[in-house]
């Protein structure tokens, strides 16, 4: 599916995240080659990164924690060679730089006049996006997209901030941490850098992802790049609902390959079509019309269809009050005297046998 981002036209809505997949022009061109609509550059800062051994780890299903920094190549060479050869493939280039005003005057004007389509600023310390935001918005005329954390004290208001400030767009979000795994055979952290911490990215922190974007499509109506937990198609749809308009991604193509990033392009262009839609703008922030303004407490019933029930059992291995059990006939029972009405049973039913 085409889209559009700040006039270029990108042959699918899926963004690659800054990280390890986008280290080089090679990479950032086989990620096009692969129907990436735009590719974001390792972080560009003064000085090449000299990472730990080990700094990046898989912790779960499509998770990973790292303690990886930024890029290990210099700021000349991206400028001098990096870029160039990218942007003569014809990648869509947004260049990430940081992690300060001194690193990003360093480099802005060269990165427009290489033909990067946008610049996106990150920063560790959330006072330090304001200064860089300010000057790079006065040495060039291409988008600039501040880069959230979802660690922030108050994202909403440092977001507000940065639009008033000049920003063009958001990519939202960065990774979460501090997080840590230790290996129980010998006792010792997994990962080699300084304390043995990292930054958990993937399919574990998606939850949380989402509910940024909700809150932050409130409050703004810039463009949203989701980033942060997209594994499956299901989860890119759901960033979109959310109110993002465009669908990172990072982890799981390193963890899955780049095959992902069409799997998922072509299933998000099924599911449109199987509602009747034809573009993700007509569903971009689709939540924001059923969100509650108070607990809900009204009385829900559920419904049980025995043609599709497998009789696996989890939904009554996991009620904690001990109320589902299967009666005569293929038939289900509730004891409502002891059902909360939780939900839970209809959220680990894989076969669509249980419906509120």
């Amino acid at each position: 599916m085409k889209t559009d981002l700040f006039g270029n036209m990108l042959q699918s809505p899926i963004i690659i995240g800054s990280g390890p997949l986008s280290y080089s022009a090679r990479g950032m061109i086989l990620l096009d080659r692969a129907g990436a609509g735009a590719v974001v550059t390792k972080t560009i800062t003064r000085s090449a990164a000299d990472n730990p051994h080990r700094h990046m780890l898989e912790c779960d299903t499509n998770t990973l924690i790292n303690c990886e920094k930024w890029s290990d190549y210099s700021m000349e060479r991206w400028l001098d060679e990096e870029i160039p050869k990218a942007v003569r493939e014809g990648v869509k280039c947004i260049a990430s730089v940081g992690h300060t005003v001194e690193d990003s005057r360093l480099c802005a004007e060269r990165l427009e006049e290489e033909g990067c389509m946008a610049i996106e600023l990150v920063s560790y310390r959330e006072e330090t996006v304001l200064p860089m935001l300010e000057d790079t918005r006065k040495r060039v005329k291409i988008p600039i997209i501040v880069k959230l954390s979802p660690n922030s004290e108050n994202i909403i208001e440092h977001a507000k901030r940065c639009e008033a400030a000049g920003a063009d767009a958001f990519t939202a979000c960065d990774s979460m941490g501090p997080a840590m795994k230790i290996n129980i055979g010998t006792g010792r952290p997994v990962l080699g850098g300084d304390g043995g911490y990292g930054w958990l990215s993937g399919a574990m922190i998606r939850p949380f992802t989402i509910q940024k974007i909700c809150e932050l499509r409130k409050y703004t109506s810039l463009p949203i790049i989701g980033l942060g937990g997209t594994a499956r198609w299901q989860d890119a749809v759901e960033m979109i609902l959310a109110g993002a308009d465009y669908i990172g991604i990072c982890s799981a193509v390193i963890l899955k390959g780049t095959r992902l990033i069409k799997e998922i392009d072509s299933q998000v262009d099924c599911y449109l079509e199987e509602h009747g839609k034809s573009s993700l703008k007509e569903i971009s922030g689709m939540v924001q019309q059923f969100l509650p303004q108070e607990e809900q407490k009204e009385n829900y019933q559920m419904k049980f269809h025995p043609e599709t029930c497998t009789r696996c059992g989890r939904c009554i291995r996991v009620c904690p009050y001990d109320a589902r059990a299967y009666g005569q006939n293929e038939s289900m029972e509730v004891d409502e005297r002891e059902c909360r009405k939780c939900g839970l049973c209809v959220s680990v039913c894989r076969f669509g046998a249980l419906e509120v």
